[in-house]
């Protein structure tokens, strides 16, 4: 058994297809084939499923994956190791940025990853944008190193550690001729008034958008989503064209032409960013000192009831 061929598997496992599989490793399909059919001779066991239109993993190859997974973070491990010994950061660490993320921390994010990559440019950084839920997934079981994602918890699930860097109240976002304004008591409504309207939301599987439904469950509805995008601005700007309710981090409304917000009274849900990581710290040199760099760039979010300096 040869690591390139456990690499081959992977990329295959990976892209359910062994043409995609060997653009990604810069090979000729039948190469890339024909050392996997090499590893399964070797193995005594098929661990691809060839027969329908996408490559699928057979039972025997889904118990596999990790232990190949493994191995080859393993190798990839020495070698960063050697290299930090020799004052030579390198590798490559995979950071997820969830869809709608807070601009400016989003944009904060691109500045210190240019920065980062001009002070260590043999650390290749593999970016990619998802909902939340797929990307804690993804944390979990070692797919992404790092996640800058939405979450509607102030703890992390188990395995996890989080550092909150943006917590806003959600808020109601209307057109100025909005019947809601008219329910509204000193810039505030119950979240029950909600109930039945035409709501404009991030999508499922979004921190907001999870916080929206659990106290709308609270408060003994579901809410009806008329329209979902994953940019709050867009979210914004349907509201003042009048076509429903937006919910939304209260950043986002700020500065939409015509729009009023409000307040909720009660249970007040809240739009969090976390930066997320494993509990046990990321696995190679590369990936923890960029993420000792985001945690002290990023610093923390005051959480609800905080004083500030100026108020002790």
């Amino acid at each position: 058994m040869e690591l390139r061929q456990l690499q081959y598997f992977v990329a295959v496992a990976e892209e359910a297809n062994f043409t995609r599989a060997a653009a990604r490793l810069h090979l000729a399909q039948p190469g890339v084939s024909a050392q996997v059919r090499q590893l399964e001779r070797e193995l005594g066991q098929p661990l691809l499923d060839r027969s329908g239109r996408s490559v699928t993993l057979t039972e025997v190859g889904a118990a596999v994956l990790p232990y190949a997974r493994a191995a080859l973070a393993a190798v990839e491990g020495v070698r960063e190791t050697v290299a930090e010994f020799t004052g030579l950061l390198r590798g490559q660490v995979t950071l997820g940025l969830v869809s709608g993320a807070d601009a400016v921390r989003e944009a904060e994010a691109v500045s210190l990853l240019a920065d980062f990559h001009d002070a260590h440019p043999q650390v290749d950084i593999a970016l990619t944008e998802d909902c939340s839920e797929r990307m804690l997934a993804a944390l979990q079981c070692g797919e992404l190193d790092l996640a800058l994602l939405g979450t509607a918890d102030e703890e992390p699930p188990p395995g996890l550690a989080f550092q909150i860097v943006v917590d806003q109240p959600l808020v109601a976002a209307v057109a100025p001729d909005d019947p809601l304004l008219a329910d509204a008591d000193g810039g505030r409504i119950p979240l029950t008034a909600l109930r039945g309207l035409p709501l404009i939301s991030l999508p499922r599987g979004t921190g907001s958008r999870a916080a929206l439904e659990r106290v709308c469950a609270d408060a003994g509805f579901r809410p009806r989503i008329a329209f979902e995008a994953a940019a709050p601005k867009l979210l914004a700007g349907l509201a003042a064209r009048g076509l429903g309710v937006a919910v939304v981090p209260a950043g986002a409304a700020a500065g939409a032409g015509g729009l009023r917000t409000l307040e909720f009274r009660g249970a007040r849900p809240r739009g969090r960013i976390a930066l997320a990581w494993r509990a046990d710290g990321p696995a190679g040199p590369a990936a923890r000192a960029l993420l000792e760099r985001l945690r002290g760039a990023l610093g923390t979010a005051p959480r609800p009831g905080d004083r500030t300096a100026a108020e002790t």
